[in-house]
């Protein structure tokens, strides 16, 4: 999958979980500085937005691909993301016809210590 170019602008990485699932890696640099020694909170939406994409695109392909176009996207950020790489990775909850529900979660040392979550959920045009 060709990611946007937004994705780009934030240096994203496609790496695999254990599982084979696809997560991203955003190295730290300052583009993505928001006050000193921060992540910018647009940056930190950013990588989760784009891993529920991957994670959507992903699934999708298993089932003939499609066109996604996101409906909304709620962010909570639970702590400061610091200076070092930070990843995300996009779970679906819910894959339907026409709608598909997505939860995302940017973590940087520890997967069960998340720096924000997100919920989005998007509208499908199947193939």
């Amino acid at each position: 999958m060709k990611m946007p170019p937004y994705a780009d602008l934030l240096g994203l990485i496609v790496e695999k979980d254990d599982a084979g699932a696809p997560m991203l890696m955003m190295p730290f640099q300052t583009d993505v500085l928001g006050r000193p020694g921060f992540l910018h909170g647009g940056a930190i939406s950013g990588l989760m937005e784009m891993a529920a994409i991957v994670a959507l695109h992903d699934a999708l392909e298993g089932e003939g691909g499609g066109e996604i176009k996101p409906i909304n996207v709620t962010v909570d950020f639970m702590r400061g993301g610091r200076d070092k790489e930070t990843r995300s990775k996009g779970v679906i909850t819910r894959l339907g016809t026409r709608v598909a529900n997505v939860e995302a979660t940017a973590w940087q040392d520890d997967p069960a210590k998340p720096i924000a979550a997100a919920r989005m959920n998007y509208l499908i045009v199947r193939s």
